[in-house]
């Protein structure tokens, strides 16, 4: 305790209601971010005791503290090195013989800790007793009862921890590991010779933790000891003694002994009900983990997952649309006005970030429907359950059975995106096929894609359309699998992988409050951390875009043009009532006045608000209303005349906008790349669409409608496209559909693929590994159906079925487990192997 704070950590495995305890104990007042570099989310929360204010950090869920994952070794070193004056080690009543298991190691840290029984109403319900008082004499803590979905207990448990850090007690419980006990003590003797390190880690624990290889605890002893080579040979003597003695790998024997403590504890202070029954969770699972019904009733929840989150996610979005709408308008109306021809430089800017951001913000529906989603999946206890009957499936490509909802939600079919794909491989524990799957999950078809499919499909295999879009929506996952499974075996081949630990917790019944408040902490993480990070690579793609702009001749070109179209109008001018009123430099204004006659009124069906607004703009400035408006003989005259000029400028813009976009520095990179793009068919205007592409994948679409001239409907760009495109094939249309499935990701994924990442290094390897991969995949595909004569729908079927091939072959390559039995954890209380092995 320190003055009148006091820090205290909430520790406890998965599944043992540590989330309850801790909005039990902090209520409204609680901070989520993410402990410092690394992606593991970090939720701080206060309460006050008398005058101390207690700080209290949930630390992540976690089933030991040894290295293996991300989760572990933040809590672990949170634990060593922030200091905690007290830790509450929740563990669920019912279940208390596995829950020990992280206990113990609590223990030996040395670290004040009260144990907290949570779940009480779950273990009253299944007749299970526990001798709490025993309990707390054979640990040496003090055990508190709690139910925290019914906050009952929580004041008791203030009440302890404050009395606890105001002690100097220290837990002095000690696991006899029997044979090696002996080397624990040379060992802790050698340790202890290096007094600032005897003041940071304790002796026994560091020589327990060094004793089972732990590749953190060589890191910390090279940190911390002055003759740590002399110690690290000790260490290595004394493991192939115990080896060659016991017949048993140090780690194996550790974890052995503490679960034997733990057994030995369950069975002396909890007692169970003479007759077991069958709990309901037990007798759901005989349909929900079902070999051939588990797989069905997975496939219905991911279903109304998609069409909660995606699909009537999306119709939120278009709902809340005009939110962000207004904020563009607003934002429209702060900054100068536009021009005839261009805007001035800081409207375009500041139209082009604020649409840049608000394009992100529109996800907003989307990402809160998914977080709520998730955290029910996850609270009711039927996360494991997903994991567990895919993962045997997934991990022949290097994934896991939770890499199953980032590929639904990128669009495993056709509709899905990248963004919440990347967002939601945040659950799965494994590092390795945690960034296999964020690797792989931009490679799924994002509902952004879309657009450029159906043009391609319509202007070249329109005949076939059908059987063309079920070949890109599936095609897609036949690339991806084989993907993970090579960048498994080779970039990701040293990366933490975590023992597959499948616990399959008790149904429970989210509580509304719960999902409610992880929802809305997700979605307020993602906004504070991407839109800033947006608005720089904004200002960015903006500058690659519009510079260096058009030459001094051609802007006279232009400007010779729109002379032209005002001169046209002034004529019509002068032989109306309005001559000498009109003057050439109220067109501009007079145009804009009329877009935002049109804006004010959108939305808009009460007759009695639209006249309101008539009125208002009227009474603003009567000539240009009677114009827009059609007042009159000559109003109606000039209003002909003003729409000319309307679509003439429309026409000179998009021509400017296009020229520039051409000439531009991406304009640029779409020529400089014709010589590596030519073997897939693409030429530089294909290039520039693609290039536009990064900023959002829509792009490629809109691109090629400026690049052709098309303002219009999709049908129109279509067939000017095949007009414009003189010899580009079916076969190159294939080729172009492959580039996009496998492009890489878009710039606000290429931002969540950082966060989640928690590294630039793998972000730029995303963008360059799937760059190379698709301009591979569509050279091989041209170039290959070229050379053997083959049409693009003949090349489209050969290449979907080296896709499937190639997939059965990588399911079939072996792989070494991180276990050496490969043993798989089926019910709650048995691991897949023990803890460090």
């Amino acid at each position: 305790m320190s003055g009148n704070n006091l820090l205290v950590a909430l520790s406890g495995q998965p599944n043992c209601g540590k989330s309850t305890v801790f909005n039990m104990l902090t209520g409204a007042r609680q901070h989520v971010a993410n402990y410092p570099g690394v992606t593991v989310e970090k939720k701080t929360g206060h309460y006050r005791k008398g005058q101390t204010r207690v700080e209290l950090v949930d630390l992540p869920g976690t089933y030991s503290l040894t290295s293996y994952s991300l989760e572990e070794r933040v809590a672990r070193d949170f634990l060593l090195h922030d200091g905690p004056g007290a830790v509450i080690d929740v563990v669920d009543a019912s279940n208390l013989k596995r829950n020990l298991y992280l206990t113990l190691q609590l223990l030996e840290m040395e670290i004040p800790m009260v144990l907290n029984l949570n779940m009480m109403d779950v273990a009253k319900r299944r007749g299970i007793t526990i001798n709490q008082e025993g309990l707390a004499e054979r640990l040496g803590v003090a055990v508190v009862p709690t139910v925290g979905k019914q906050n009952v207990g929580g004041d008791a448990l203030k009440e302890t921890i404050f009395d606890l850090a105001s002690r100097e007690a220290r837990p002095g419980f000690h696991i006899d590991y029997g044979p090696m006990e002996p080397m624990l003590e040379e060992l802790s003797a050698a340790l202890a010779e290096d007094q600032r390190l005897a003041a940071t880690y304790p002796a026994r624990w560091m020589a327990v933790k060094l004793m089972e290889d732990d590749a953190e605890a060589n890191v910390l002893l090279k940190r911390s000891h002055y003759d740590a080579p002399g110690v690290l040979k000790l260490v290595e003597k004394l493991r192939g003694q115990f080896q060659e003695e016991a017949g048993l790998a140090a780690e194996r024997h550790v974890a052995f002994a503490r679960h034997r403590v733990c057994a030995e504890i369950a069975r002396e202070f909890v007692k169970h009900p003479e007759e077991k029954c069958k709990t309901l969770s037990d007798r759901a699972d005989r349909y929900v983990c079902n070999r051939f019904i588990g797989p069905l009733i997975l496939i219905g929840i991911l279903f109304v997952l998609y069409e909660v989150s995606i699909v009537f996610g999306n119709w939120l979005a278009l709902k809340a649309w005009p939110i962000w709408g207004s904020l563009e308008s607003f934002t429209a109306n702060v900054l100068p006005q536009a021009g005839f021809l261009e805007d001035p430089l800081l409207r375009s800017l500041g139209i082009w970030t604020v649409k840049s951001v608000t394009a992100i913000l529109n996800y907003l529906p989307i990402f809160f429907l998914l977080f709520s989603l998730i955290a029910i999946l996850e609270d009711s206890g039927y996360m494991p359950r997903m994991a567990f009957i895919l993962d045997r499936l997934f991990r022949r490509f290097g994934l896991h059975g939770q890499s199953t909802l980032p590929l639904i939600l990128g669009g495993v079919y056709v509709g899905g995106c990248a963004i919440p794909a990347v967002m939601a491989t945040k659950a799965i524990p494994d590092e390795r096929a945690r960034l296999a799957t964020i690797l792989i999950a931009p490679m799924m078809n994002c509902l952004a894609k879309v657009p450029l499919y159906l043009l391609l499909i319509g202007a070249y295999f329109a005949e076939q359309a059908g059987m063309a879009m079920f070949f890109i929506a599936t095609v897609t996952l036949f690339m991806a699998l084989p993907v993970a499974k090579a960048l498994t075996l080779t970039v990701l081949k040293k990366c933490d992988r975590a023992p597959f630990i499948m616990e399959m917790p008790p149904y429970h019944l989210p509580t509304v409050q719960g999902v409610l408040r992880r929802a809305v902490e997700r979605v307020w993480l993602f906004v504070k951390k991407i839109v800033t990070v947006v608005v720089a690579v904004a200002v960015v793609v903006f500058v690659l875009i519009n510079f260096p702009g058009l030459s001094e001749e051609r802007m006279k070109h232009y400007e010779t043009r729109r002379d032209a179209e005002i001169t046209k109008f002034m004529k019509a001018v002068e032989k109306t009532e309005y001559r000498g009123e009109i003057l050439p430099a109220d067109i501009t204004p007079m145009i804009l006045f009329g877009e935002a006659l049109k804006d004010a009124k959108r939305g808009v069906s009460d007759q009695a608000a639209a006249s309101a607004i008539n009125d208002e703009f009227q009474a603003a400035n009567p000539l240009y209303y009677a114009v827009v408006k059609r007042k009159g003989a000559d109003g109606r005259k000039l209003n002909r005349a003003l729409k000319t000029v309307i679509r003439s400028r429309k026409a000179l813009r998009r021509d400017i906008r296009s020229e520039r976009f051409e000439n531009s520095f991406l304009g640029m990179a779409g020529r400089a790349l014709e010589p590596v793009t030519q073997f897939a068919g693409f030429n530089w205007r294909i290039n520039i669409a693609l290039l536009s592409a990064f900023a959002a994948k829509e792009n490629s679409a809109a691109t090629l409608g400026a690049i052709y001239g098309i303002d219009g409907d999709e049908a129109s760009v279509q067939e000017s496209m095949k007009a414009g495109e003189v010899g580009f094939t079916p076969l190159h249309a294939l080729a172009l559909m492959l580039f996009m499935a496998l492009y890489p990701p878009c710039v606000p994924t290429s931002i969540m693929v950082r966060m989640q990442s928690n590294s630039t290094k793998w972000m730029l390897f995303s963008i360059g590994y799937q760059t190379l991969l698709g301009l591979g995949v569509a050279s091989l595909v041209f170039t290959g159906g070229t050379l053997l004569g083959l049409s693009g729908f003949q090349t489209m079927w050969v290449f979907y079925g080296l896709c499937v091939t190639a997939t059965v072959v990588m399911a079939l390559i072996p792989e070494r487990s991180i276990c050496d039995e490969g043993e798989e954890l089926t019910k709650a209380g048995s691991t897949s192997c023990p803890e460090g092995a």
